[in-house]
């Protein structure tokens, strides 16, 4: 735990008593402060309580002696309406922070120069904060890992010289946390997200560039150039005096680093040379985990990670569950869980790994469909409709794809196993990647893709990948 001694003496209203809710409240409380904690969940309240943490409805509260409303990053800050205590918080000129704006405080305040990593970007950013921390544990570095990617930021190791923290931080956590001061800032990429808590996709896009925007003047901002908005963000941020670092997957970079076929270069003035090769390792499998994988090696250089050491760091990633997750294998068939894709785009960057695909797709829609992954119709052999999207997608494939609807993913997983052993083509893929989300049969993405993994390893005859 780190406890935030910076609201020591000092009252505290926090609204949202979920994982990381208890963990700042523990963390404001262990170091000093006055808590209040309420969630609209009777149940969040009670376990709060039996855990130790004072709770009492905000509604009732004296907000003139409170000095900060911490709030939990799911909920509402500004779309589609401030949830009720911002409001409260507000009226009361109160500030609104979030768990991240705690750390930073706790560290400015205990040790300013422990390395920082944040990462965020629409996709990739798990990917790339767990391989940033692999790559700087292979190299000797003592690494905390976590906020978005699982482990609450308070629930970690305090801050000190020698101790670096990879912190995954989402646009709701940035919206939180206005003075957030990475040493190393990743923005990875962006593309249309998360409207309906931003409003458009300016304003996300704005919140995101925050994130590097507080990098300090001896720090390094990396950011993936391979779309506008990131590619706009670097210009500001250099113009701003930053030292930053470019990223590209597309294209030949004059200073930064970037993806010549499986070979992560870095480029300095008229000179490249070759850093880490990605060919090969099934971790780290297509473009997408290519960018992943340059932002993370130029986050490990700029921490002074010995460069040789990189590519061992590199082919020992063992990745990540539900992402691209390589399951196991059966014959000639490999299957793959790429739950977390739950948007096209995410979709996209799988099915551009794979020739000869039974796609397992559906769940519940986001706006768009399946329209813009129409480039990679020809690599589907044949596709598995489930969820509250299996009628909508069937009308976007007729005539296109092959397709059944399967409904649920047990039957789904029966057929496209079934189809793939009687392919007579090259290595045939069974790969779950809805393009969906899964709120319609599934409480998350994760107990989606565990159900896919235990319906897989089920299967006769399987063998590791």
């Amino acid at each position: 735990m780190i406890p935030i001694t910076t609201f020591a003496g000092k009252k505290v209203a926090l609204f949202g008593l979920g994982g990381s809710g208890l963990a700042s409240a523990s963390a404001l409380l262990a170091g000093g402060a006055h808590v209040v904690g309420w969630d609209d969940n009777a149940d969040a309240i009670a376990k709060a309580a039996s855990a130790g943490v004072p709770t009492g409805d905000l509604r009732h509260l004296d907000w003139s002696g409170i000095s900060a409303l911490v709030l939990a990053p799911g909920v509402p800050l500004t779309h589609p309406a401030p949830h009720w205590p911002v409001g409260l918080a507000r009226a009361a000129a109160v500030e609104v922070i979030g768990d991240i704006e705690l750390f930073c405080r706790e560290r400015r305040r205990q040790a300013p120069q422990a390395p920082f990593v944040a990462i965020t970007g629409t996709n990739g950013k798990s990917t790339t904060t767990a391989l940033v921390a692999h790559l700087l544990r292979c190299g000797g570095h003592e690494t905390q890992v976590g906020g978005n990617i699982g482990t609450a930021i308070l629930s970690l190791e305090p801050p000190r010289i020698g101790r670096a923290h990879v912190i995954e931080v989402s646009s709701y956590q940035i919206d939180l946390a206005p003075t957030l001061d990475p040493s190393i800032g990743i923005l990875i990429n962006i593309s249309e997200d998360h409207l309906d808590r931003h409003g458009t996709i300016r304003e996300y896009a704005a919140v995101k560039e925050r994130l590097v925007c507080g990098v300090p003047a001896d720090g390094t901002a990396i950011i993936g150039v391979d779309d506008n908005w990131c590619a706009a963000a670097a210009d500001r941020m250099e113009r701003a005096g930053k030292r930053v670092v470019r990223v590209s997957v597309r294209r030949p970079l004059p200073d930064g680093l970037y993806v010549q076929g499986e070979t992560i270069m870095r480029a300095a003035g008229a000179s490249a040379r070759p850093i880490a090769h990605v060919g090969g390792i099934g971790s780290l499998r297509g473009i997408h985990n290519a960018q992943n994988a340059a932002c993370a090696v130029a986050a490990a250089l700029a921490l002074s990670f010995p460069s040789d050491h990189i590519q061992q760091g590199l082919v020992s990633f063992p990745g990540l569950a539900h992402r691209m997750e390589q399951v196991g294998r059966r014959g000639l068939v490999l299957f793959v869980n790429d739950s977390k894709a739950t948007n096209a785009d995410s979709a996209a960057q799988a099915l551009a790994c794979f020739s000869t695909i039974f796609w397992i797709v559906g769940g519940k829609p986001k706006t768009g469909g399946l329209e813009s992954l129409a480039g990679f119709f020809p690599r589907i052999r044949k596709a598995y409709l489930i969820g509250e999207a299996a009628a909508e997608f069937a009308l976007q494939l007729d005539g296109r794809v092959p397709y059944v609807v399967a409904g649920t993913l047990e039957r789904a997983v029966d057929l496209a196993a079934r189809d793939a052993d009687s392919c007579e083509l090259k290595e045939p893929v069974v790969l779950l990647s809805p393009a969906c989300a899964s709120f319609d049969q599934y409480r998350n993405f994760e107990v989606r893709g565990d159900r896919f993994r235990a319906l897989v390893q089920g299967l006769p005859g399987l063998m590791p990948a």
